[in-house]
């Protein structure tokens, strides 16, 4: 039976998302890409438009199980308190929707699909690129976390569980 998982790197001006499809040991790519929100507009419209669009995303493509980076403390903590509620809103729309949420460190994202704790960036899209078979690197960055966000549920003990 197939399994659809959607993965979320949360950010308040980019949200990244990745849903990918797992039928016996053949990994696709459905579809991924980051919900933008304006700078111009307020905290609570654009937290808005990250429910309202992580909702269509979900309607659209029903995935089973919903993987989320965890949000690890950054320097500027005006920052990291902006990006927890964008965060929070991803977590509730999730549960809203009935989806069963596993959560990953970003060390434990990049361990899963690259075999290493610390790769960058650019290591992380090369492997995402290379699991999922896909013609090109996945752009932009939050959207090829999502994917690998994605790929570590896939191979969480968590995940098999289900």
């Amino acid at each position: 039976m197939p399994k659809i998982i959607l993965g979320i790197d949360p950010g308040i001006a980019d949200t990244g998302y990745g849903l990918i499809k797992e039928e016996g040991s053949h990994l696709t790519c459905l579809t991924y890409g980051s919900i933008k929100t304006s700078p111009k507009d307020d905290l609570i419209t654009r937290l808005d438009i990250l429910h309202r669009e992580l909702t269509k995303i979900i309607k659209k493509y029903k995935p089973e199980l919903a993987s989320v980076e965890q949000l690890f403390f950054n320097k500027n903590v005006r920052t990291a308190l902006i990006v927890g509620q964008a965060r929070g809103v991803a977590l509730l729309t999730l549960k809203q929707n009935n989806l069963p949420i596993v959560e990953f460190t970003p060390s434990q994202v990049k361990q899963a699909v690259s075999s290493y704790g610390q790769a960058s960036k650019n290591q992380v899209q090369k492997m995402v690129k290379l699991i999922l078979n896909l013609k090109e690197l996945p752009y932009p960055d939050d959207a090829a976390d999502a994917l690998a966000i994605a790929i570590c549920a896939l191979n969480s003990k968590l995940c098999l569980k289900s």
